[in-house]
């Protein structure tokens, strides 16, 4: 799989619940998607962020400050095919108003299931890291949180290494969405496939200097939501300290004989000729000057070489690039 991202950190939850929306629930409109899931069309005003405790009477930020689009990047005629967008499949059946947020209806989810799925592969984009407090920004495949093998767009959020709290999406108060438009935890579509064209997405996530929030954008113009300042606790509030991009399996197997078979990105090990696994571009770094830049002193780094495997391609390419994937269990990796 192909995709582009950018990711992020951050939050403290007190509480953890399961939000139902559909049916005697809270929601305007339902929309059932030719994949199986429901979105729950709910207002803006009535979604689980205002649940945590510490947005008490939160008045929520609606856009941000300014304008913080990613620039336009030149591209040469194989970078055009890059730029085939992804986008989700519920979209296909219907939208939700304005004033709205689509979120996708959930079964009653027991804290283990969403804290410590049984296996998954994702494709991370920016992981911004302070202390112990995590906010991801990926797609994934992650059978036991959602119950199928689709390929989704999804958040996850720890402040404390995934120990007592962290979830998926909106199944717990945290993010403030704004968007009627991006369902968290909904399926994407369409699907980068070996020798076919590679789909794409673009997510950048910035920090609002008048208010602290942490913004989140999607294909370069849509702002989904963001994460408030005031549940952050320590170093977030001021900035972050670390960014992450690349790939990840989590399985009770990885690191052990026999190996997982879970693969990384298409399962195939990165070589830059072919083009035929995951990568990550166009990698930009918003400093504190609210300049747009490269990443400096970046490096690549594989946890299980035999397994999964990153090809950095600085000294090839005009900025930095890498590829990165790989088959899991293989006669490299026994």
């Amino acid at each position: 799989m192909a995709f582009k991202f950018i990711a992020i950190s951050l939050l403290e939850i007190i509480t953890f619940a399961t939000f139902v929306w559909g049916e005697n629930g809270l929601a305007i409109k339902s929309i059932q998607s030719e994949d199986g899931d429901v979105i729950d069309c709910v207002d803006i005003f009535k979604q689980p962020a205002l649940y945590h405790p510490a947005l008490k009477n939160h008045k929520i930020q609606r856009t941000p400050s300014y304008n913080t689009m990613m620039e336009d990047t030149k591209t040469n005629d194989q970078e055009k095919s890059y730029n085939c967008v992804t986008t989700q499949t519920w979209h296909k059946s219907g939208s939700c108003p304005n004033g709205t947020i689509p979120i996708r209806r959930t079964q009653n989810i027991r804290k283990d299931q969403v804290k410590k799925p049984n296996f998954f592969h994702l494709d991370k984009g920016l992981k911004i890291k302070k202390d112990i407090n995590l906010t991801q920004k990926n797609h994934s495949v992650n059978p036991r949180v959602y119950g199928d093998r689709q390929t989704r767009f999804f958040t996850y959020w720890t402040n404390d290494g995934s120990r007592e709290t962290g979830c998926f999406d909106l199944t717990c108060p945290g993010f403030v969405q704004t968007s009627h438009e991006i369902a968290l935890g909904a399926a994407i579509y369409p699907i980068s496939t070996p020798n076919g064209l590679p789909y794409s997405i673009t997510v950048y996530i910035y920090k609002d200097l008048n208010t602290s929030n942490w913004w989140l954008q999607y294909g370069g113009s849509i702002n989904i939501g963001y994460w408030p300042s005031k549940i952050f606790e320590g170093g977030l509030e001021v900035h972050a300290e670390t960014v992450q991009w690349g790939g990840e399996v989590y399985s009770k197997n990885v690191g052990k004989h026999p190996h997982t078979k879970t693969q990384m990105g298409s399962g195939a090990f990165p070589i830059f000729i072919i083009g035929n696994t995951g990568f990550m571009k166009n990698m930009r770094i918003l400093d504190n000057t609210m300049e747009l830049r490269f990443p400096q002193n970046v490096y690549a780094y594989s946890e299980e070489y035999n397994c999964y495997r990153t090809q950095f391609m600085g000294d090839y390419v005009e900025e930095p690039e890498f590829h990165f994937g790989g088959p899991g269990r293989s006669p490299f990796c026994p």
